[in-house]
């Protein structure tokens, strides 16, 4: 118990720390070895990227004060958004996908790994629920749009610039989306948690997905074999993020060759 303590403490920097505290999250501590293992990166280069999110803590700060605003001190958010900036200036993607915005903290730290690397675009599917009153109601969803505002509602407003945010349920933009785009470079699977949703995201995405790709699930608590069983079909492992349910897997190099030839056949 002592190590793996030590061990967990030893990724966290001052500054990544004062990050961490600014978001609000105590839960946002990075998992060096789950995203070494989403990217074959060594564990120098993971600590210089993450040491990267010490200099966000302004914008950590905006989006928890923006949550605050809207009187959710509490509010439930993705895992690993230190480790999403980290995947998208690792991996430097044309186009990342996700499905579930809500609030958008998971699509202010793909923005902000864009917009460091100066490329690439980050193509969001939201279908909201809207809070009913003034306060959270106790059987309410906790994603569910406070009064008066809508999808990625605490990303700050000048990391918007060129954001595809698009309206609507997955089932029927999530096609529309993939047939447009070249290529996948990242996917970030967080809207309706169950094993047949999630196996339609998955196949959707499949012919578009690069060699080298990442591809995460959260949640998968309630999408039962689904992840799995697309690991098992592309052939390789997944790792799960220490002992949360928020799993991922990168897409081996032949499978990224054959969907990219495939896409060229007339």
């Amino acid at each position: 118990m002592t190590t793996r303590v030590s061990a967990r403490r030893r990724n966290v920097t001052p500054t990544l720390a004062r990050a961490r505290r600014a978001l609000g999250d105590r839960r946002a501590n990075p998992d060096l070895r789950w995203l070494g293992r989403l990217t074959g990166a060594s564990r120098r280069e993971l600590e210089e990227t993450l040491a990267e999110v010490g200099l966000l803590t302004a914008v950590e700060g905006e989006i928890r004060a923006a949550q605050l605003a809207a009187g959710r001190p509490g509010y439930a958010q993705i895992r690993a958004p230190f480790e999403l900036y980290a995947l998208v200036r690792l991996l430097r993607p044309d186009h990342v996908v996700e499905t579930g915005v809500s609030s958008g903290v998971s699509s202010a730290h793909f923005l902000l790994g864009l917009r460091k690397n100066r490329h690439g675009q980050l193509h969001s599917i939201d279908w909201p629920t809207f809070q009913r009153g003034e306060i959270l109601g106790p059987k309410e969803s906790p994603v569910s749009i406070p009064p008066g505002r809508s999808s990625g509602w605490a990303i700050p407003a000048r990391l918007k610039a060129g954001w595809d945010l698009r309206i609507g349920k997955s089932q029927v933009v999530l096609p529309k989306l993939i047939d447009e785009l070249p290529s996948v470079g990242i996917f970030l699977h967080d809207d309706l948690h169950t094993p047949r949703h999630l196996r339609f995201e998955l196949e959707t995405l499949r012919p578009k997905l690069l060699g080298g790709a990442v591809v995460m699930a959260d949640n998968t608590e309630w999408t039962g074999e689904a992840f799995p069983a697309f690991a098992k079909r592309l052939g390789v492992p997944y790792a799960r993020r220490g002992r949360s349910d928020l799993v991922g897997l990168r897409v081996p190099e032949a499978v990224g060759r054959d969907s990219m030839s495939a896409k060229r056949r007339p």
